[in-house]
């Protein structure tokens, strides 16, 4: 296991040094210490390395993801996970805004809540939340899914595309095309695989699937102003 000061040796130092990481590295194993909050931290990497976050960061922790398993020991500021292809992302507290936003790939898992626009315009990522979501999460979703243990706030799924949503608890309203849909048998086997690897202590049984109404995919005169 490999010990990294980022309060000694610096952002920079820090990312290039991971970066450099290769497939057939031998430094598999990375502990950050001190990160008290700093922005981009373990961005960009592409090597199948294990990085543990000791403490919670700021914007855009394990961003460009691939490959690796990002964990934050703490919670995690705006875009975690953003726009990651490969791996997986743990943080173990909250996650700030638009988490998981644009993701092509790859699982992140956030162990408490989740703010606003969680998932916006994501790709293909699965993302597993085991508290609550704010508002306007899923926005323009296109593919993957999203998994809330607990509620979503206000237009969940506004705009959606074929992202699928699956929530435990209550929904506060739905956005623009969003719609329940039936929970046949494929989607409890999915659904029960997504919380197995999210650690949920969860049954599929337990929650709703949401999903496009598919109305706004053509133009209509009706909803032209």
């Amino acid at each position: 296991m490999q010990t990294f000061d980022l309060a000694a040796e610096g952002l920079r130092s820090l990312n290039a040094t991971l970066q450099a990481q290769a497939n057939e590295t031998n430094q598999t194993g990375w502990d950050i210490i001190n990160p008290r909050g700093s922005h981009a931290i373990a961005v960009g990497l592409d090597a199948p390395i294990e990085v543990h976050v000791m403490g919670s960061t700021g914007y855009y922790c394990a961003g460009m993801n691939k490959q690796a398993t990002v964990h934050v020991h703490g919670s995690a500021g705006p875009g975690v996970a953003e726009n990651m292809m490969s791996g997986t992302v743990i943080v173990e507290g909250d996650a700030s805004q638009y988490a998981g936003a644009t993701g092509n790939g790859g699982t992140l898992i956030i162990k408490g809540n989740a703010s606003s626009r969680c998932g916006i315009s994501m790709k293909g990522i699965d993302i597993i939340v085991h508290g609550n979501i704010g508002h306007m999460s899923a926005f323009m979703a296109q593919s993957g899914n999203l998994v809330v243990c607990g509620n979503a706030g206000d237009a969940l799924g506004d705009s959606l595309y074929e992202a699928r949503l699956f929530v435990r608890g209550s929904v506060k309203s739905l956005g623009a095309d969003c719609i329940e849909k039936e929970m046949r048998p494929e989607h409890l086997d999915l659904l029960a695989e997504l919380l197995e690897r999210g650690g949920c202590d969860a049954k599929p049984e337990e929650f709703k699937r949401y999903g496009s109404a598919r109305q706004l995919y053509n133009f209509k005169p009706d909803n032209a102003y």
